[in-house]
């Protein structure tokens, strides 16, 4: 399903919303039917193609959603430009329109439209329709930050490798700031010199040492290029979490027990986060709420649910375990 989140000049961002549809009909192994729906945001360069992933929350009892963000994946407009933003804000809209959809859709019948959110059977305190928000890596940022703002539509949140800290932590982040403001004010479009690697890709696609089927087009063996708005706006959006959200739901943050970010290639990196410094994401994730859980996964990939089959064996356990604790 396409969206369209109007712009202020007029035009509009378009953004896809994908719906699993289970063969079973999505009850789970109790036979109840789905009563929550579940929304994922992927990450950067990146888009929705992990089925294993909705098929593990529909045989839980959830409708599963996904979003590829505009400019990203089955949205992308501009590959030279793909998933240029100058702030993290400028997703909300889409992520709200997608928040309508799937509370119209799970509700229909029992609630009453009331503008962006809608009343539910399944509500947090606040009282309107509630999702499991579940974000990886930019798109954790972005889920932790729309949590933040919209708190009454989301009841839990889960975050895979969420980068809500800079590699090297918040000293490296301040010492960061002052360098790229100056461009990224004056020409934010400028490329940034940064290093350019497959190495994530080869942990991942069926074309090299992975599982998934990537597609090339759609997410790129080295990623969108890197520009200085887009990286003024990530450092923002870091500083903001850095300063604390005081998220009012249960959180869940899964990490690949260790980092392997060096500049040659090692097989070692098919077992280990080769984007982002997983300690500085752990240490970070206290700033999240009162309630966070953290899970670190042995030889787990920077996305923990792409992992070679017994690591994500083990990471889905964890999941259910903790919706068994704080949804069930």
């Amino acid at each position: 399903m396409t969206l369209q989140a109007p712009r202020p000049d007029g035009t509009a961002r378009r953004a896809t919303l994908i719906r699993h549809s289970p063969a079973d009909g999505g009850a789970d192994e109790s036979g109840r039917s789905p009563r929550l729906g579940v929304l994922y945001i992927h990450g950067w360069s990146d888009y929705f193609y992990n089925t294993g992933l909705s098929e593990f929350f529909s045989s839980h009892g959830y409708d599963f959603y996904a979003l590829d963000l505009h400019n990203h994946g089955r949205s992308l407009e501009s590959a030279e430009l793909g998933g240029y933003v100058d702030d993290l804000a400028d997703y909300d809209d889409e992520i709200l329109l997608a928040h309508q959809v799937i509370a119209n859709e799970l509700y229909q019948g029992k609630a009453k439209p009331e503008g962006p959110a809608v009343e539910s059977v399944h509500t947090n305190p606040i009282g309107r329709a509630a999702i499991i928000l579940v974000g990886h890596s930019t798109g954790g940022l972005i889920a932790a930050l729309w949590a933040r703002k919209f708190p009454g539509k989301v009841s839990h949140l889960v975050l895979n490798s969420p980068w809500l800290e800079i590699h090297g932590g918040a000293a490296i982040r301040r010492a960061a700031t002052p360098l790229v403001r100056p461009v990224a004010d004056r020409r934010p479009l400028t490329r940034m010199r940064v290093p350019e690697r497959t190495f994530y890709w080869r942990g991942i696609s069926d074309e090299a040492y992975g599982d998934w089927h990537v597609d090339r087009h759609m997410r790129p063996p080295q990623a969108f290029p890197v520009r200085a708005g887009w990286m003024q706006a990530i450092m923002a959006a870091q500083r903001e979490v850095a300063s604390g959200l005081a998220l009012p739901m249960p959180a869940l943050v899964l990490l690949s027990a260790r980092s392997m970010l060096g500049p040659v290639w090692n097989e070692a990196m098919l077992h280990a986060d080769v984007v982002l410094d997983v300690r500085a994401l752990a240490f970070r994730a206290l700033s999240l709420g009162s309630s966070v859980a953290l899970e670190r996964i042995d030889g787990a990939l920077h996305e923990v649910f792409l992992s070679n089959k017994p690591v994500r064996d083990d990471a889905y356990n964890r999941l259910a375990r903790w919706l068994r604790g704080y949804v069930d």
